[in-house]
C-alpha cells in the first residue's frame, strides 16, 4: 500500500557506513520490508554502541510497532548486547547485510516472527573472501557521490575492533569501479569520493594486485568526464608510487588527503601495533606537499591511549603542529573488549577526557590558522543545499547567495568564522 511507512536507516559511525545505509535502504525496500527501522551500528568507540542502544530505545517509545533491526561493526561484533534488548527484533551481521536475498528473508522473518535464537544471523566474517559492495546509480539530493572500493582489513592495530566487524581486506574488481563511476558521472555527479575500510590497501587478492594508484589513474584516464575526485582515510606506509605521482599530476584529484596517525609519540605507536614512526609521517608528509605544496591534511588522533604519559601526548600537540595538519578528527580512547589495548593499564578517565579536550582545542587552533590563510584566495567551491559548499580542499563553505546544488562556483574567499569560510 502506498501510504505504509518506507524503511528508514539510522547511521552511526564512518563513510562507508554511510554508503552501505543508502544501499540497504533500498534493497530493503525492494524486497518489500516495510515499517522498519534499521540501525547501522559503529564499534569504534563505547560511546557510538551507547548512542545506538539510546537511539533504538527512543525509536520504540515513539512507534511502539515499529519493526527494529541492528546491523553493522557493533551488530557483529557484540550481537549479544543488542539480542538482549527487548526492542530488537533482528540482529544482522555484515556480511550478508548487502545482498537483496538477506532482505527478502528478513521480510519473511519479521512478518512470522522469530525464535529467540533465530534473532541472531551472525556469521564469522574472518570467512568472507569477496567484496559485495553496495552500488548505487545516483545519492539522490547529494553533490557528491561515494563508491565503496575495498571493505575489511588485514592489520591489528592493537585498539581496533573493526577487523573482527569487517572481515579480512577484500577489493572490488577495477573495471566494477570504473562502470560504477561512470554510471554516477552520467547521473549528473562532478565529484566522486572512494571508499574504504583499509583505502590503501586495495587490490591485494585481485588478478595482478593492482594498487591504488593505479585505480585512481585507470579512474581518471576511463572516466574523462569526472570532475573530481577524492579518497577517504588513507594509511601512510601503504600509498604506492602510482598515487603519488597521481596526486602530483592529476588535478583532478583533489589536494586533501585524511591520514590515519593516532599518535605522534613513537612508544605510543609502537605499543598501538601502527606500522609508522613519528620521522616516517613527517617524512611522508614532506613528500606529499612537495609533491602538491597546495595539499591540505586531516588525520585521526586518539587521545589517553592505555600507558599514554602526559609527555607523550604532548609529543602528539607538537607533531600536529609540525605536521601542519588542518584537520583533527580527535577520540578519546575507548577501551574494545577484545582488543589487546583493553588489557593495558587505562589512563584515568578524567585524564582522557582532559587530553581530548586540549587535542580538540589545538585543532581548532590548527582549522582557525587553515581557514585564515585561505581569506582573499579564489576557490572552486562544489555547491549543495543551504548556500553550503566545500572547496577543492574539502573546506566548507558559506557562500554569499544561493546557487544551484551541484554548481562548480568560483568564488573569492572573503573571510571566516573560525569553522568555515565565508565567500564573497
Amino acid at each position: 500500500m502506498a501510504d505504509r511507512p518506507a524503511v528508514r536507516v539510522e547511521t552511526f559511525g564512518c563513510r562507508l557506513n554511510a554508503l552501505e545505509s543508502d544501499g540497504m535502504a533500498r534493497v530493503a525496500a525492494a524486497a518489500g520490508v516495510e515499517r522498519t527501522l534499521v540501525v547501522n551500528t559503529c564499534a569504534v568507540t563505547g560511546e557510538a554502541v551507547r548512542q545506538a542502544r539510546q537511539a533504538i530505545r527512543r525509536a520504540r517509545r515513539a512507534d511502539p510497532d515499529l519493526r527494529i533491526v541492528v546491523t553493522g561493526c557493533a551488530a557483529q561484533t557484540e550481537p549479544e548486547t543488542f539480542a538482549r534488548m527487548a526492542e530488537v527484533d533482528l540482529v544482522l551481521g555484515n556480511a550478508a547485510k548487502a545482498a537483496p536475498a538477506t532482505w527478502a528473508e528478513v521480510r519473511a522473518s519479521l512478518d512470522f516472527g522469530l525464535s529467540a535464537e533465530a534473532r541472531v544471523r551472525v556469521q564469522d566474517m574472518a570467512t568472507v573472501r569477496e567484496a559485495s559492495p553496495h552500488l548505487a546509480a545516483a545519492f539522490a539530493g547529494h553533490t557528491r557521490a561515494f563508491v565503496e572500493v575495498q571493505n575489511g582489513c588485514d592489520h591489528r592495530c592493537t585498539f581496533c575492533i573493526i577487523p573482527f566487524g569487517r572481515g579480512p581486506s577484500r577489493s572490488v574488481p577495477m573495471g566494477v569501479v570504473v562502470e560504477q563511476v561512470r554510471r554516477l558521472v552520467e547521473a549528473g555527479h562532478r565529484e566522486v569520493v572512494l571508499t574504504g575500510v583499509d583505502l590503501t590497501s586495495y587490490g591485494a587478492g585481485l588478478p595482478g594486485s593492482p594498487s591504488l594508484g593505479r585505480l585512481v589513474r585507470t579512474l581518471l584516464r576511463q572516466v574523462p568526464e569526472l570532475e573530481r575526485l577524492r579518497l577517504s582515510s588513507i594509511d601512510a606506509v601503504e600509498a604506492d608510487a602510482d598515487l603519488l605521482a597521481a596526486l602530483a599530476e592529476e588535478p583532478r584529484l583533489m589536494p586533501h588527503l585524511h591520514l590515519s596517525l593516532q599518535s605522534g609519540d613513537d612508544l605510543v605507536l609502537k605499543r598501538m601495533k601502527r606500522r609508522h614512526t613519528r620521522a616516517e609521517a613527517l617524512a611522508f608528509i614532506a613528500t606529499l606537499r612537495r609533491l602538491r605544496p597546495d595539499l591540505v591534511l586531516g588525520a585521526d588522533i586518539i587521545a589517553g591511549f592505555p600507558t599514554e604519559t602526559d609527555g607523550q601526548f604532548r609529543t602528539t600537540l607538537a607533531f600536529l603542529e609540525e605536521a601542519g595538519i588542518a584537520f583533527v578528527h580527535a577520540f578519546p580512547f575507548s577501551a574494545r573488549p577484545g582488543t589487546p589495548a583493553a588489557r593495558m593499564p587505562q589512563v584515568a578517565p578524567a585524564e582522557v577526557s582532559a587530553r581530548a579536550a586540549r587535542l580538540r582545542a589545538l585543532g581548532a587552533h590548527l582549522l582557525h590558522r587553515h581557514l585564515a590563510g585561505e581569506v582573499g584566495r579564489r576557490r572552486a567551491v562544489l555547491v549543495e543545499a543551504g548556500g553550503r559548499g566545500h572547496t577543492e580542499h574539502f573546506t566548507p563553505v558559506r557562500l554569499a547567495r544561493p546557487l544551484a546544488r551541484g554548481t562548480l562556483a568560483d568564488v573569492r574567499i572573503a573571510g571566516h568564522d573560525g569553522a568555515r569560510l565565508i565567500a564573497a
